[in-house]
């Protein structure tokens, strides 16, 4: 009797702790769903020091809550490898990772082992994926109107979905620039697209510029010069400043003839380094950021502007490496190194006056096929932080295209889709596997009742007319007009996304619920 009742308070204590873990994840999972689709509801973010984000980017949304449970936790995670992975659809797995919990926590009650429910959600995603694939369409790079379109689909459900018209194209353009190769090129490196954002204008005056655009203004002195041509740039890693010792430590001056010899020697110091710069003809210098706080002092500015060299400061050190790429540049981290063979060069080097502040760009890059840079403008902070996020979701929805070549129809006509099938594939396999992938094709109906909800519609009469459609053969592109207020062919309202979001949400989701699942108990240490 004693062995069978502690085998009945463990039995208990995985189940509590199984519902824990289904429960905290499933309230995270809960925050967001008001925020999925072009109505979805913004979130208010705010942290300790009263800074103030209002976004509806899951990645973005779920990045910033203060989770404790580790349940909870990797559902935040999943949110990440989502946004990795394609870059957009981070609110739908998350969605859908939420449906699912809520399904395997009805399931569980109902004496489903756990083991038993994975493997057969398992059968369920394999499916899905081979259903998603026989459902999309292929596109070709060349095909850049519909690149333009899955783009704007990603971009209308976020906060500057108004501004969708004018960052769609920047971002299909950006990502079309830097690809070498259309036909072999299997991914893209986003890092080879510099966004800068800058106060001041509206997002309409966002641009896409041919060379790089840097966010601050030239150190020049008095008469220094703000607009070169053919430029021979040189990007240096030490400072044009009296050196300072790297001990702390005090110097103490007795009379003026010492004051005026140390004067001397440091002007002695500065000219030597700029007699260097002028040996090699370089005009203008960009200097890394962490080597000094003053690498360039009054003194050193105003002999570079009497000889016309423009300077750059504050140069970050993660983007040393592709300037260096981008201008067909070395970095020098000495006076004595410096060499015209380790000069970049450009067509045209200015500096611009922008309502935020004045900016420098170099167009005419020695390296054209691989750099590009978006300015992104904005009335105030929110709006330019908002469309910078805006901007990456658009230009990973473009970079998963390159990746996987495939579009499908959008607005809850995948998942509606997958629904139907799953339903016929679970009669055919009969037995407990059929009743649990019954239960994650119901599941898969949160996306389109979700996006009904939150537009204000009647969720169970829209589904009910979009599953009525989907089980006809031709049906299949069948979603959720939200401008009309109804359902039609998502293909012909060009309400149309990448295959692989849908992928990748669907296999994360699984993969995380799986994972849930499987743990019956969670241990602390120290």
């Amino acid at each position: 009797m004693a062995a069978t009742g502690d085998t009945k308070r463990s039995d208990d204590k995985q189940r509590d702790i199984r519902l824990t873990n289904l429960v905290a994840a499933r309230g995270v999972a809960d925050a967001i769903r008001t925020s999925l689709g072009p109505k979805g509801m913004d979130k208010m973010i705010t942290d300790a020091t009263g800074d103030v984000i209002i976004t509806n980017d899951g990645a973005t949304i779920l990045s910033r809550m203060d989770v404790q449970h580790p349940a909870a936790k990797m559902l935040v995670e999943l949110s990440k490898s989502q946004d990795i992975e394609a870059g957009d659809g981070t609110t739908s797995v998350c969605v859908i990772a939420g449906s699912l919990l809520e399904k395997a926590e009805e399931l569980l009650e109902k004496g489903i082992h756990p083991v038993a429910l994975s493997d057969a959600w398992k059968l369920a995603a394999i499916e899905s994926v081979r259903l998603l694939r026989a459902m999309s369409y292929p596109v070709k790079l060349t095909d850049r109107d519909q690149l333009i379109k899955s783009a704007v689909t990603s971009l209308s459900s976020k906060v500057v979905s108004q501004y969708s018209g004018i960052l769609a194209p920047l971002a299909v353009d950006s990502v079309l620039h830097v690809i070498e190769d259309e036909k072999t090129v299997d991914n893209v490196d986003l890092r080879e697209i510099r966004v800068v954002t800058r106060l001041g204008d509206t997002i309409e005056d966002t641009e896409l510029i041919n060379g790089l655009v840097f966010n601050q203004e030239a150190s020049k002195g008095a008469g220094g010069p703000t607009r070169i041509e053919n430029p021979r740039i040189a990007l240096i890693q030490f400072q044009i400043s009296p050196p300072k010792t790297d001990m702390e430590n005090q110097l103490v001056v007795g009379n003026h003839e010492e004051i005026d010899r140390i004067a001397r020697d440091e002007k002695k110091y500065i000219l030597s380094i700029i007699k260097k710069i002028l040996k090699c003809k370089a005009n203008i210098v960009l200097i890394q950021k962490s080597i000094l706080r003053d690498a360039v002092n009054i003194l050193g500015s105003h002999y570079l502007a009497k000889k016309g060299i423009m300077v750059i400061k504050d140069i970050e050190r993660d983007e040393m490496s592709f300037i260096a790429r981008s201008l067909g540049c070395k970095p020098v981290a000495s006076p004595d190194h410096l060499s015209e063979d380790k000069l970049g060069s450009a067509e045209l080097a200015e500096e611009i006056y922008t309502p935020g502040g004045r900016i420098v760009k170099i167009t005419g890059v020695a390296n054209p096929g691989k750099t590009v840079s978006v300015l992104i403008r904005g009335s105030n902070n929110l709006v330019l932080e908002e469309a910078e996020r805006s901007l990456h979701d658009a230009l990973c929805v473009v970079r998963a295209l390159v990746k996987e070549r495939f579009l499908i129809p959008g607005g809850g006509a995948a998942e509606t889709h997958l629904s139907v099938q799953l339903a016929k594939y679970a009669e055919r396999l009969g037995g407990l596997q059929s009743y649990c992938v019954r239960a994650f094709a119901d599941a898969l109906d949160v996306i389109p009742y979700t996006l009904a909800e939150n537009a204000g519609l009647n969720p169970i009469r829209i589904v009910t007319k979009l599953r009525k459609r989907h089980n006809d053969k031709e049906g299949k592109n069948w979603g959720i007009d939200i401008k009309r207020g109804d359902v039609s062919d998502m293909w012909k309202a060009d309400v149309i996304q990448p295959l692989l979001v849908n992928i990748s949400a669907i296999n994360l989701a699984t993969e995380f619920v799986r994972m849930i699942l499987k743990v019956d108990d969670i241990i602390q240490t120290r």
